[in-house]
């Protein structure tokens, strides 16, 4: 498989529907648009869907962020708990 290379024509990069999963729907619409509309894109046709598509990356994205630390502090809860043992079998010996 080759690795995608952006070039300065495009605005954003592939919008992968797996990698996207709380925004498929947008994506989907926003793609149909440019095609169906190759040459009115560059115009305005396709701007309220992109305005939509970022909104719903930046709520993607803020969701992520969240379970992310979420889980990193449940990993730090984690490590401490396993220090504290750790140093305390160590007191025992």
């Amino acid at each position: 498989m080759q690795a995608h290379i952006p070039t300065s024509l495009e605005m954003h990069p592939h919008l992968t529907l797996h990698r996207h999963p709380m925004c498929a729907e947008i994506i989907e619409e926003f793609q149909k648009c440019h095609v169906d509309h190759p040459i009115k894109k560059f115009f305005g046709e396709c701007t309220d869907l992109k305005i939509k598509l970022d909104r719903c990356f930046r709520q993607e994205k803020a969701v992520k962020r969240k379970a992310n630390f979420e889980e990193s502090k449940k990993f730090k809860e984690r490590l401490q708990a396993y220090k504290k043992e750790m140093a305390e079998k160590e007191n025992e010996s």
